[in-house]
């Protein structure tokens, strides 16, 4: 993160695509900065400043996923978004807890190679141009026999032909030079683009082998596919494609060669441990009900079971992945649920701690439902309005249109089931499902306005029957 995004513009930057939940905002604004605060505190309290993990409450459809997501991209950092449902207690088949820092660590190495790769990328088109130009004409230690023409509609060009140009005596050496020159401009230039060479690139097809099982055997066999796809050396085959895409191909090999993939492997777990966030959802799942100080019979071996494996991890256990070992101090962990059925405090007490922020998130109702359809940069309406400008058409919606469509999923929101802000996805589809349909045969003119009479009378039959079946996310 950078020193100038403090949390009032990090706030302004979520603002931008979330509507409300203004104190959920400012609490992740805060984590945010706090990360920043901490890697320039004194060295000897640098370690000692934990990360305040947050846990969010709300219904449904009301952003916190898409919260946790936009404030790792404000980051710049590893974050993973895991479901709790898909992890199960050691001894039990399925994924262990620890995988969710595995995932993180592979995703930052991954993340720190493309963006080495993207500072190499010069160094590796040139060095891609020149194994291009070696194809094209092969060194001079190569036999005269195999120097192959470059051949094409129309077009033929051999080496041998550049000595016709010149009526002084040239050396091999210097012919080959000019001739390479000449290639070299005609390649940059996009001439050759449709010719076809024969390179050769590694092959990527190892059968896939996955262990799913407690105490990391997960890891082993991510270990095990690796150590067999390696037996014998990397394998390599011939394809024959065209040199726009022979570029593309060597660019990206030669740049995974420039890496340096040892730093990047340090780098990237420095990342993780320092910046990294995982959102956990669906973490009321592994609540039980009642488990609390209410009483009851509390949650089943392996929902209690995932809570306590998962204790070790957000308080710091260390991790072992296999680019090496990872220590999850300051990882900061945000889970959310909607506690429909349960509360925070069927959490078990010692996971409840490791959570000490607690963020409700609140309902959305018909105003906010206006605001989500027009003030987000990614609106729905300005995602249907781009749909539409691929056919060539034009669409606007009226403000009686906008306010109607919120009304419309505020309602059914109320009637039927609340998924939040999700059910605007489901009026809108229905909204303009025949025009996307018809597109572009059908539809009349350059440009659709929607009004609120159009929508309802298109929405009508969907608010009285309450059909939305086959609509519902």
């Amino acid at each position: 993160m950078t020193e100038e995004l403090t949390p009032r513009q990090i706030v302004a930057e979520l603002d931008k695509y979330i509507v409300g939940q203004t104190e959920a905002k400012k609490s992740v604004a805060i984590a945010l900065r706090n990360r920043w605060r901490r890697l320039n505190a004194p060295p000897e309290m640098r370690d000692e400043i934990m990360p305040n993990n947050i846990i969010m409450l709300g219904p449904t459809g009301v952003g916190k996923t898409e919260l946790a997501r936009r404030l790792a991209r404000l980051a710049g950092a590893p974050f993973i978004k895991v479901e709790a449902t898909k992890f199960t207690e050691v001894g039990y088949v399925g994924r262990d807890v620890e995988s969710m820092v595995r995932d993180l660590a592979d995703l930052a190495v991954n993340m720190v190679k493309a963006e080495q790769a993207e500072r190499v990328q010069e160094p590796a088109r040139a060095r891609a141009e020149e194994r291009i130009l070696d194809l094209l004409i092969p060194p001079a230690n190569a036999k005269k026999s195999n120097r192959p023409a470059i051949q094409g509609p129309g077009f033929v060009f051999t080496p041998q032909e550049e000595e016709q140009d010149d009526s002084e005596p040239k050396s091999e050496a210097e012919l080959r030079e000019r001739t390479r020159a000449r290639f070299r401009d005609m390649l940059r230039a996009g001439e050759l683009d449709e010719r076809e060479v024969e390179i050769e690139v590694t092959a990527t097809n190892n059968p896939t082998l996955q262990m799913f099982g407690p105490m990391g055997l997960e890891e082993m066999g991510i270990n095990l596919q690796e150590m067999f796809g390696n037996l014998g050396g990397k394998q390599r085959k011939k394809r024959r494609v065209k040199i726009e895409e022979a570029r593309e191909i060597l660019i990206q090999e030669e740049a995974q060669k420039l890496i340096d993939h040892e730093s990047a492997t340090a780098e990237a777990n420095e990342r993780v441990q320092q910046s990294g966030i995982v959102f956990i959802d669906e973490i009321d799942k592994e609540a039980g009900r009642g488990s609390g100080t209410g009483g009851g019979s509390g949650p089943d071996v392996s929902r209690e079971g995932v809570q306590r494996d998962m204790l070790p991890i957000v308080e710091g256990t260390t991790v072992t992945t296999k680019h090496g070992i990872v220590k999850p101090d300051h990882i900061l962990f945000i889970a959310s649920g909607a506690f429909h059925v349960s509360k925070p405090s069927d959490l078990i007490p010692e996971l409840q701690g490791r959570f000490p922020i607690r963020v409700e998130l609140s309902t959305l109702g018909e105003d906010e439902f206006v605001q989500i359809l027009t003030a987000p940069k990614n609106a729905l309406t300005k995602q249907y309005q781009a749909l539409f400008a691929s056919d060539g058409v034009t669409l606007t919606f009226t403000d009686a249109a906008v306010r109607e469509v919120a009304k419309t999923a505020a309602r059914v929101n109320e009637e039927v089931e609340n998924i939040g802000a999700r059910r605007l996805h489901t009026v809108l589809t229905t909204l303009l499902e025949a025009l996307l349909f018809e597109m572009p045969e059908g539809v009349e003119g350059d440009t659709v306005e929607i009004d609120g009479a159009f929508v309802r009378e298109r929405l009508h039959d969907i608010v009285e029957d309450r059909d939305l079946s086959q609509y519902i996310l």
